[in-house]
């Protein structure tokens, strides 16, 4: 069976199983090549399921993650590398963006997909290394979300960062307004921390989904 085959059934597959789990897609399929797909609100570990779910319908080609570094250590770290890791020490944001920049840097092919808030309780901010990986790379952001109300899982649009992470943040807040997530009120307020309210650490050049050998 040819891998493009193989593709179809899966995607068939995973849009009959969101169907019987009371869930239904919106929006059109991504079409860009290299992109930072974000998705909120996050407040329920059935998040990762779904989104896993939208990932198979829309096929999705050279999707990546960030993990921690001790996961690719050992005879297990070839499995986890093979599912699109990318070992990051997650007590440090440089060096998660740094080593997410470096492979869409030798990537002609790559989504990197994030949960932005990066817990499922709420809180008063939004974790901004997503913005600056995007920013420092030079792709957009790709706006996907949960509307758990509608059982509606979605794909929006997608979002040049312009280097201004204040502007910034308030269109995505204003595309997350009234979005839920699966557990109501846990949902985190769409803002900068403090300490990245009004920084700008990249040039203020809109990034383009461009790479050296895409046309």
């Amino acid at each position: 069976m040819s891998q493009t085959r193989r593709r179809g059934l899966r995607a068939r597959l995973a849009g009959l199983v969101l169907r019987a789990l009371g869930w239904r897609l919106e929006g059109d399929f991504p079409t860009r090549r290299r992109y930072v797909a974000i998705y909120a609100p996050h407040t329920s570990n059935w998040d990762f399921v779904l989104m896993y779910l939208v990932k198979e319908i829309v096929q999705v080609r050279g999707g990546r993650y960030l993990g921690k570094e001790t996961l690719f250590r050992g005879l297990h770290a070839p499995f986890f590398r093979w599912l699109g890791g990318i070992p990051v020490d997650r007590g440090s944001r440089q060096n998660a963006v740094r080593r997410a920049v470096e492979a869409f840097d030798q990537s002609d092919e790559m989504v990197l997909a994030l949960a932005p808030e990066g817990t499922r309780r709420r809180l008063d901010h939004w974790k901004s290394g997503f913005y600056h990986i995007a920013h420092e790379a030079g792709v957009p952001l790709l706006l996907t979300y949960v509307d758990a109300p509608r059982r509606v899982l979605g794909i929006g649009p997608y979002l040049a960062t312009s280097g201004d992470i204040d502007r910034d943040f308030a269109e995505l807040a204003r595309f997350y307004e009234g979005k839920g997530g699966i557990r109501a009120g846990q949902e985190s307020v769409v803002s900068p921390r403090s300490e990245d309210s009004g920084s700008t650490k990249t040039s203020t050049a809109p990034p383009s989904d461009d790479h050296s050998s895409e046309t």
